[in-house]
């Protein structure tokens, strides 16, 4: 599916495949799980139909945990001549060892055609992105991420900077605590958030501020997503007074 996003650093999503597994505590209240599942439920009691009569996607016969190809939406961005933001794979992991190395390539290159769009696609699977960075093709209009939820995990920060994308990030969320072992050299975007959901875990103010405040010593643009909660709007997402919402240079998000 293609569609508009609530996401406040893009305009629209892209998912050319859908399904995924957890990998670290980061995942342990994925929403997506979480979307998923209330269709799937929906799914195997309306038969194929959401409640209010509307067919419903084939992909929620599934449930997450399958790796579900749709070469379908493949070209869907092409469609588009607004130039645009694109979060890629809002409902997957493009780089999860059971998405084929030729279906990686084939989104790669629907990026690479629609050069007037941008593409942010963000990842949790660095080996995999490592060992295939070399095989893709970079172009500039393709934004590479990792997310880094825990200081354990900081490693995938130097994983990414291996990656010739011309636009390296870090998506900090859920933040879990503080990164004091994190470097920003070679990363040229931040996103910083708590978690939201019922089980949402605290965000603690100090591990975001220590970011924010890094990041404008080292000129690297700071985007704060939220505080999180119950729902994502729960803390709103002031911090010490205002909205942070900087993006590399080319893009601004309203």
């Amino acid at each position: 599916m293609t569609g508009s996003s609530a996401i406040q650093w893009t305009h629209m999503t892209w998912n050319p495949l859908t399904g995924c597994t957890r990998v670290t505590t980061g995942c342990d209240h994925c929403y997506a799980f979480a979307l998923h599942h209330r269709r799937h439920v929906a799914y195997q009691r309306h038969g194929g139909y959401f409640p209010d009569g509307r067919p419903m996607p084939v992909q929620y016969a599934l449930p997450f945990d399958r790796i579900q190809l749709l070469p379908e939406r493949l070209e869907q961005p092409l469609r588009i001549k607004r130039p645009l933001l694109f979060f890629v794979n809002s409902m997957s992991d493009l780089f999860h060892s059971e998405v084929p190395d030729s279906y990686i390539m084939q989104v790669f290159d629907v990026m690479h055609r629609a050069h007037w769009h941008t593409f942010q696609v963000l990842t949790k699977r660095v080996g995999r992105l490592r060992r295939l960075a070399a095989r893709l093709s970079w172009s500039p209009n393709i934004w590479m991420g990792v997310s880094i939820e825990t200081d354990a995990l900081t490693p995938r920060a130097d994983a990414l900077r291996e990656v010739p994308a011309s636009v390296r990030f870090l998506s900090c969320e859920p933040l879990l605590g503080p990164l004091p072992s994190l470097r920003l050299d070679g990363v040229q975007w931040v996103i910083v958030g708590g978690e939201s959901g019922p089980s949402a875990r605290p965000c603690d103010p100090a591990w975001v501020r220590d970011l924010r405040d890094r990041c404008l010593v080292a000129r690297v643009p700071f985007f704060f997503k939220q505080w999180g909660g119950r729902t994502p709007s729960s803390g709103g997402r002031l911090l010490d007074g205002r909205t942070w919402d900087e993006m590399p240079a080319r893009w601004e998000v309203s």
